[in-house]
């Protein structure tokens, strides 16, 4: 059966109503919601664009260059000593077995002196007259004797070590104890015996020429004024007298520093250096003898 046209326009008219009012609700929400969300996005804070980190890349392993280790040698300045000279010199210097102090090489096979610094430059050499007989040991008793008592045979230079001493003879004269209890010492030239040629024998370039004392180091007095006494003075010294019949490893105790193994050994304590007995410094001590 049909719904009677009064009634079905008055539903179409209470339909069309209640679209208009919720199509007015909606709008009204609509009004009153889009504006809130926009005013919330505004005050959200933006955020930056994550970048993308580059793939890390592993440094490099660092690879050092080997790096020697420090050998120091004597530095003769560009002279040539005798291979024995530059054998105990390169010692001293490699092991500082001089200490602090200066140090004085006297090579008597080659009849000649050189006066190092504490750092190991030489600072001057000359040639010497040294004791008239071959040998590496003092006669006992020798430094008690009087002149006209030694034997020949007994005028040796000592070899070894020994801590340079200043003092005086009996003439006033300021020397350089070398041994004081065999009276060998280093002293300016004395020739007071025409006999003896000792200046010529000096200017000499024949070694053999220079064997005439009792034992003492006759020196040039320049050098002696101008090098060695200046610099025992100052730094203090340590004397090496070479040997003419023992090797110096016999001697001191020395060894060849060049020589990698004979390094190795020695710092492996295999190989002990020789010191000698150092004893005080003695000032103004008197010789007996002029030799």
């Amino acid at each position: 059966m049909k719904e009677p046209r009064a009634d079905r326009e008055r539903n179409d008219s209470e339909f069309t109503d209640f679209l208009k009012k919720g199509l007015l609700v909606g709008a009204v929400l609509l009004v009153l919601i889009v504006p809130l969300r926009m005013h919330q996005a505004a005050k959200a804070p933006q955020q930056a664009p994550v970048a993308s980190a580059p793939a890390a890349t592993a440094p490099k392993a660092r690879v050092d260059a080997p790096v020697a280790p420090t050998l120091r040698f004597a530095d003769f300045a560009g002279e040539r000593p005798s291979a024995d000279a530059r054998h105990v010199a390169d010692w001293a210097v490699f092991t500082s077995n001089h200490g602090k102090r200066a140090f004085v090489v006297v090579d008597k096979k080659d009849a000649r002196v050189y006066v190092f610094a504490p750092d190991g430059k030489l600072k001057e050499s000359a040639p010497a007259l040294l004791g008239a007989a071959l040998g590496d040991d003092s006669f006992p008793g020798i430094g008690d004797k009087p002149l006209s008592q030694v034997l020949p045979e007994e005028k040796t230079t000592p070899a070894g070590r020994f801590v340079a001493e200043p003092g005086r003879n009996t003439n006033n004269e300021d020397i350089v104890w070398v041994d004081y209890d065999a009276a060998v010492s280093m002293h300016r030239i004395r020739p007071t015996v025409a006999a003896e040629r000792r200046l010529e024998r000096l200017a000499s370039r024949v070694v053999e020429d220079n064997r005439i004392s009792f034992g003492c180091i006759n020196l040039p007095v320049t050098f002696y004024e101008e090098a060695l006494s200046p610099t025992v003075q100052k730094h203090g010294a340590i004397v090496y007298v070479l040997p003419d019949v023992k090797t110096p490893q016999q001697v001191f105790g020395s060894f060849d520093v060049r020589d990698a193994a004979q390094v190795a050994a020695w710092k492996k304590g295999a190989l002990q250096a020789v010191n000698g007995p150092a004893r005080p410094d003695a000032v103004q001590k008197v010789s007996l003898n002029a030799r």
